[in-house]
């Protein structure tokens, strides 16, 4: 029955297809510590539902496996932004140094970055609807079950890692040897019991480059990250004004980081997703910052339609945006943050009045 299910994960475009026993999670009281320290920031729903997070009977009584899924993302290399994104994280001469690509890194710059996770369509729903079809041949088979993608009560990474869908890396991420860290995880709480998988062995080495390559520092050692610190969490998980010493760091990020996952040397192996729902949608490369500064809320929920960027809605995406230009936009952008400035939102005319003030610095000096 195992061989039937991990040949229906692939036939439906799952990468990865492997089993855990259901038993508490190895970094249980770790994570607990880790709340307890306040490294959670403002994602209070991880201390809500901590004891179900660290007990899967509680979740779903009976269960006996978890079957962990991964699927993958990688957009490639055929672009520019990614070229220039990977040289920043991975050498030690900044990709603007290159006289050749200064043109276009000026143009990347006005587009803002955005994780390459949110490139394309959402992948909760990418993925959910793949995980109903594998419910429903576990269904037939007389198992109860529980699917979660990205929003469970679940610690997902450590259910992967002792599944052998990769190790622990010291980004906290996963990483697998052929697909690198591009990848999504979604796992199955089911009451059948299936043989568990062998973990696999960690091959990060004496290597640091994640934590080097982190802006922020909020990979605080080998492992461990300090959620307030990471850029992620400051442009999507923070929901009001961005401390003032992380707004420099940022750069032109408007959403998410790559940077310590485009570190990794294991991404050397990656290949492309074959998933066109993860392709980048016009947006990521087609937009100004100032563009983004012209949306309204029901042009934002057009644009953003099945995007996971739509759930930071207009607010938060458009503080995000004046913030990276703040960092790399120029006078020809004053009058655009100027009318964001007086905008009904007050989280936008907060961070529009200080990337004026920034720009405005720039040019006198």
């Amino acid at each position: 029955m195992k061989t039937e299910l991990i040949a229906l994960a692939e036939s439906i475009g799952f990468d990865l297809c492997r089993v855990a026993a259901c038993a508490t999670p190895p970094h249980a009281d770790a994570f607990r510590s880790w709340l307890a320290d306040g490294r959670a920031g403002e994602m209070t729903w991880l201390e809500r539902n901590q004891d179900r997070r660290t007990d899967p009977q509680q979740v779903l009584p009976g269960a006996e496996s978890v079957i962990v899924l991964g699927m993958n993302y990688w957009p490639g290399e055929g672009n520019l932004r990614s070229q220039i994104s990977d040289r920043r994280s991975t050498s030690g001469t900044p990709a603007e140094s290159d006289p050749n690509l200064k043109s276009e890194i000026r143009d990347l710059k006005s587009s803002g970055r955005i994780a390459r996770y949110a490139w394309g369509d959402d992948y909760h729903e990418v993925i959910e609807h793949k995980l109903k079809a594998l419910d429903e041949w576990l269904q037939a088979r007389g198992g109860r079950q529980r699917c979660y993608v990205d929003t469970g009560p679940m610690l997902e990474r450590d259910f992967a890692a002792v599944a052998g869908a990769g190790w622990h890396g010291k980004s906290t991420m996963l990483v697998h040897p052929k697909l690198g860290t591009w990848f999504f995880l979604a796992e199955i709480l089911t009451t059948l019991g299936f043989e568990a998988d062998a973990p696999m062995r960690d091959h990060c080495g004496s290597c640091t480059r994640c934590m080097v390559a982190c802006p922020t520092g909020a990979i605080t050692a080998p492992r461990q990250l300090d959620a307030r610190r990471c850029i992620s969490y400051l442009t999507i998980e923070l929901k009001g004004s961005i401390p003032l010493e992380f707004r420099p760091l940022l750069g032109d990020r408007i959403y998410g980081c790559d940077d310590c996952l485009t570190a990794c040397p294991w991404n050397r192996f990656a290949e492309a997703s074959h998933q066109a729902s993860f392709a980048a949608r016009p947006f990521v490369h087609g937009m100004t910052l100032r563009d983004y500064l012209a949306l309204t809320d029901e042009e934002f929920r057009t644009l953003f339609r099945k995007s996971p960027i739509k759930r930071i809605k207009r607010r938060g995406l458009l503080r995000n945006v004046c913030v990276a230009l703040g960092n790399v936009g120029t006078p020809e952008d004053l009058p655009a943050l100027e009318r964001a400035a007086i905008d009904p939102e007050p989280l936008i005319a907060e961070h529009a009045t200080w990337a004026i003030e920034r720009i405005r610095l720039r040019a006198a000096a």
